[in-house]
Parts: C-alpha cells; sequence; structure tokens
C-alpha cells in the first residue's frame, strides 16, 4: 500500500513550517548574536557599537514582526477585528520608537518586553485562526532566540 503525503506549495508537508521562512527568520538572529557576543568577549572600544547594533536592530524587527499583523488583516472584512488587529499591529512600532529615545541598557530592556509581548499576541492570533500555526512554532524559536540575546546584553550591563 503506497501513502501519499499532503504537500503545500513548494513541497513542503502542509503544516511545516516553509524552508524560507526558516533560513530568513534564523539568519534574522545574527545581527542580535553578533552584539552580544562583541560585548562579552570583543574589543572593549566597541561596546558602545554593540549597543547601538542590538538596540536599533532590535526596534527595526519589533517594528516588522508587528506590521505582520497589520498584513494579516488586509483582507479582514469584519471592521471590529480589522481595528482590533491594525490596532495592534502598530503598539511594536510605537514601543520599539520609546525604545530608541531611552539609554541603551533601558532601551533594550524595553524591547525585550515588547518581544515578549509581541509573542503573545502571535500566540494568540494562531490561537484564533488569523495567523497559519507553523508562524507560531516559528515565533516561539525565533522570539526565544532575541530575549536570550537581549537578556545576555541586559546580564552583561549590570556587571
Amino acid at each position: 500500500m503506497t501513502t501519499i503525503s499532503s504537500s503545500a506549495a513548494g513541497g513542503e508537508p502542509v503544516g511545516a513550517i516553509p524552508a524560507a521562512a526558516q533560513w530568513l527568520g534564523g539568519s534574522g538572529l545574527i545581527p542580535f548574536l553578533i552584539p552580544v557576543a562583541i560585548l562579552w568577549a570583543g574589543p572593549a572600544g566597541w561596546g558602545d557599537f554593540a549597543w547601538r547594533a542590538l538596540h536599533a536592530y532590535g526596534a527595526v524587527i519589533l517594528s516588522f514582526v508587528g506590521a505582520i499583523h497589520w498584513g494579516a488583516a488586509l483582507r479582514e472584512e469584519d471592521s471590529e477585528r480589522l481595528w482590533l488587529v491594525m490596532g495592534w499591529s502598530v503598539v511594536p512600532s510605537l514601543l520599539a520608537w520609546v525604545a530608541l529615545l531611552l539609554p541603551h541598557p533601558s532601551g533594550v530592556a524595553l524591547l525585550l518586553l515588547g518581544f515578549a509581548a509581541q509573542y503573545l499576541m502571535d500566540r494568540r492570533a494562531v490561537a484564533m485562526g488569523w495567523l497559519p500555526d507553523w508562524y507560531g512554532r516559528l515565533r516561539r524559536a525565533l522570539t526565544a532566540g532575541v530575549v536570550a540575546c537581549l537578556a545576555l546584553a541586559l546580564m552583561r550591563a549590570s556587571v
């Protein structure tokens, strides 16, 4: 007996995280990892650069993941849900903007909280069927990596 497995476009099993999302999302962790490595093991004179790089990239990515909810709502016809989803989608950008106005350890701490809040909203969106299941699994892994990097940077600031 031959079993035929279901596949999504691109030959990936249905429900699997698409390879493009895995590779691009995973690669997006590199600009978080490099500044943290510099803070812990790099030349002493590079600390300020590492903080600025981590702070700026974190703000950009927090804005990016919030905007995914805006994009997901573009086909929404229920105006109440549209306000809810689009309303949330701008919060990460506003948090990121405020974080950029704060000094490095405080701004990075706000970014860490913003990523945690965004993850909770991503989980809710997946549970409600607004975003695909694979997206929730991807965000869990990527958020864990981002939060770990930001936490390591904050630990370094307190040493």
